[in-house]
């Protein structure tokens, strides 16, 4: 990864636009808008921000694996949502950890949980830094004697390559860049690219069941799991590795998207396949958005399994691809390892036909050109776009669900009118657009954009609104609260009422006998959440419509 990692915002500080640049954005944006020309707002410098003397010291034993240098605690203390960067912006950065840990192996990692457990110190563990959901940040209330950032990223790299079996054994801190540079010369690949690939690692993935770029089949890292290590104040805890096993309830499924609240991964098993020379691509024009879904659907449901199936509502398509005409955009993919896919994309185009869509331009073999080229292009740009629109007093987020396909339209439907009600009460207008990410036999992955001006000062607590509008109707239409982002700290309360309350006796009563002082990740999944007050993981969730679920 070439470049400074930047502490405030996303990504690298080269790739960042630069003050002329977020100005000159600033007058396109007003203009839209309709307001006066928006002032660019800089980061603070790192050695003038109030952050708050550390309260605790390591143990000599494990002082040369601690920082409290304030670059390293600035860096360490929000993840990459827009209200982090909202929060650095602004120089709120009143729950940076107290130290900033970085072991070199297990043993480190061991003696730094025996450390934190003896001496009340709150542990979070973190991987690349990109969460969005304020997953690796220190906020964990008042019953900790400080807190330390678990940094992972210096156990690293491929340790065994099994080529028969496909599969890698693989360091926990391991960014995505450097596995994949790893598994080249062997022409494997583990065809997990999350938005966040550049900068996240093969723990995080696992430690928040991250979803990856393709839209079908293997979607989720859990589908590459073949076995977990894990360290947790209880003991090391380490699954066999097997390609599959009906040897009761999974200890993998336990870990995967148990956030560093029930132990650290360490080190994972890791199913790989060959890496793809076959590709087709096609793209699609509806004239709504339900149609485009409708066609989606089918290609789904006839187990085509496109590696792309992206569907851009008339707002995304104008915005992200360039496409003005007041089109839906269904941007299809397929590729293989193994023999052509020519006759996939051609049945995928064929179903597009059945559902009024236009494939102008036919199938290519590269999706690297036109309107599926120009949409990756915003697509990875966007998160420096958010954060020079962060800079402007602009809101610039998303927020994602899973539904099944009969319920969509009526959540479309209602998340819209909730978030458009909202933006008009809390900013006085402003823009929601929706695609998909992923596509399923039984349902889809609707990812929503928000657009709107902000308040300089108020832009938190402006998105908070928004976002507590839409995890409500989110809930109430019957999708989750997250597909692939995690819950963290901000969606937590929505995971309350989504989660059976038998669950969330028995995912407790786990916590306790992995982690019987509490120290890891407090806050996240169980215990106090951020607005300080005690949940009761006892209760049964709401269902759509205000049902309690049954005891």
């Amino acid at each position: 990864m070439a470049g400074r990692r930047s502490w405030w915002g996303w990504g690298v500080e080269e790739e960042a636009l630069d003050h002329d640049a977020v100005a000159r954005l600033g007058r396109a944006v007003a203009e839209r808008l309709g307001t006066d020309s928006l002032e660019v707002r800089d980061p603070p410098p790192v050695d003038e921000l109030d952050l708050r003397a550390p309260r605790v010291r390591p143990p000599e034993a494990l002082a040369s694996l601690c920082s409290d240098t304030p670059l390293d605690r600035a860096a360490h203390t929000h993840g990459k949502a827009f209200r982090d960067v909202a929060r650095n912006l602004e120089g709120d950065l009143r729950h940076a950890p107290d130290l900033v840990a970085f072991p070199e192996d297990e043993a480190h990692v061991v003696a730094l949980l025996d450390w934190a457990g003896g001496a009340g110190v709150a542990v979070v563990p973190y991987g690349g830094g990109s969460s969005v959901v304020g997953g690796t940040e220190c906020d964990v209330g008042d019953g900790f004697a400080g807190a330390v950032s678990l940094d992972l990223t210096r156990l690293t790299g491929v340790v065994e390559l099994d080529r028969t079996s496909r599969a890698a054994r693989v360091r926990a801190g391991t960014l995505g860049p450097d596995l994949e540079d790893a598994l080249r010369p062997s022409g494997l690949t583990l065809r997990h690219f999350p938005q966040s690939f550049e900068f996240s690692t093969v723990g995080g993935w696992l430690a928040t069941r991250s979803g990856g770029h393709y839209a079908t089949r293997f979607t989720h890292v859990d589908d590459f799991v073949e076995s977990i290590r894990a360290v947790t104040p209880s003991g090391t805890l380490e699954s066999r590795r097997l390609p599959g096993s009906g040897a009761g309830p999974s200890p993998d499924r336990l870990l995967l998207g148990s956030e560093g609240t029930l132990g650290v991964i360490t080190e994972t098993w890791l199913r790989l396949q060959d890496r793809p020379t076959f590709r087709a691509s096609a793209t699609a024009r509806f004239p709504s958005l339900a149609a485009g879904a409708e066609a989606a659907r089918a290609v789904v449901q006839a187990g085509l399994w496109p590696t792309n199936c992206r569907l851009l509502d008339p707002g995304e398509a104008a915005a992200q691809a360039g496409v003005t005409d007041g089109s839906a955009v269904l941007l299809l993919g397929f590729e293989s390892a193994d023999a052509p896919v020519d006759g996939l994309a051609a049945r995928s185009v064929e179903l597009c036909g059945d559902h009024g869509g236009a494939v102008p331009d036919g199938i290519r073999t590269s999706s690297s050109e036109g309107v599926a080229g120009a949409w990756r292009g915003s697509f990875l740009k966007a998160p420096y776009l958010r954060d020079a629109l962060a800079r402007l007093g602009c809101i610039s987020e998303t927020f994602e669900t899973a539904v099944t396909w009969d319920r969509f339209p009526e959540l479309h439907a209602s998340v819209t009118d909730a978030v458009q009600r909202t933006l008009a009460e809390v900013c006085g207008g402003g823009s929601v657009t929706c695609r998909f990410t992923h596509v399923y036999p039984d349902g889809c992955a609707p990812y929503f954009t928000v657009l709107a001006p902000g308040r300089t000062g108020a832009l938190v607590q402006q998105w908070d609104e928004v976002k507590a509008a839409a995890g409500e109707a989110l809930l109430s239409a019957g999708g989750t609260i997250t597909h692939h982002h995690a819950v963290g700290r901000d969606h937590r309360r929505f995971y309350d009422r989504q989660r059976p309350g038998p669950f969330g006796v028995a995912l407790a009563a786990a916590k306790h006998a992995l982690d019987p002082g509490g120290v890891l990740n407090p806050g996240v999944l169980l215990g106090p959440s951020r607005e300080g007050e005690l949940r009761d993981d006892h209760r049964a969730p709401d269902r759509p419509g205000g049902q309690k679920a049954d005891r």
